[in-house]
């Protein structure tokens, strides 16, 4: 089931054009690394979530891409920039293929499943 999100006719061009020039360096590194690479994990530093998801691929033998963005004490704006373009609220955001899977829950949800790509 998707989320209810705002009709875009809804949205002002005033909002498009704030959100659109809202950190597109960061968005733009990020689209492009994940346009580019197998597998990407996009975190923050300090996030227990973000350990367990690298430490996980690490244990698996799984190479990875990693992007992070600041702490909990930084790097707030840039981060709800990259939370915007993909539309999930948490970190890290792993994406395989260019597709966005989760975070941790999910990424491990996919070892039990024998799914991970090798």
């Amino acid at each position: 089931m998707a989320r209810p999100t705002l009709s875009q006719d809804k949205v002002s061009p005033v909002v498009h054009d704030i959100i659109s020039r809202f950190h597109p360096d960061i968005v733009e590194a990020v689209a492009s690394t994940v346009s580019r690479e197998k597998l990407v994990v996009v975190g923050m530093a300090q996030n227990p979530f973000v350990k367990r998801a690298r430490k996980l691929l690490e244990a698996e033998g799984i190479k990875f891409t990693y992007l992070e963005y600041g702490s909990y004490f930084a790097g707030w704006k840039q981060r709800l920039a990259i939370k915007l373009w993909a539309g999930f609220p948490t970190f890290p955001m792993v994406f395989i293929d260019g597709t966005l899977i989760g975070g941790f829950t999910e990424l491990r949800a996919l070892k039990e499943q024998g799914k991970l790509p090798k």
